[in-house]
């Protein structure tokens, strides 16, 4: 078993925002520590000599040549904005925070 608990979950639903009920800690705290057995099983395999990888494919990515294009200047893509200030995109808040 994992070391998350109940009041883990707790904290990370308040700064997450979400209003979780009794039931739903303990249940969330459950598979919280079915994941992270999970993983730690995972972390156990030997992988010596195991060369890392980003695709289980060997698959070549060509990179694309880095060239300059022509973009928008900030006041193009300024002018049609609902609203702006200080020359930047005003947008609402939405965390409902002063700061």
């Amino acid at each position: 078993m994992s070391d998350i608990s109940r009041e883990d979950i707790d904290h990370l639903a308040s700064l997450a925002r979400l209003a979780l009920t009794e039931e739903e800690l303990s249940t969330y705290a459950d598979q919280m520590d079915t994941i992270m057995d999970a993983v730690s099983k995972v972390s156990q395999v030997n992988t010596e000599g195991v060369e890392p990888m980003s695709h289980p494919h060997s698959i070549h990515a060509p990179m694309r040549e880095d060239v300059e294009i022509k973009t928008l200047t900030q006041e193009q893509a300024l002018d049609q904005a609902p609203e702006v200030e200080d020359e930047r995109f005003v947008v609402p808040q939405i965390l409902g925070e002063a700061e």
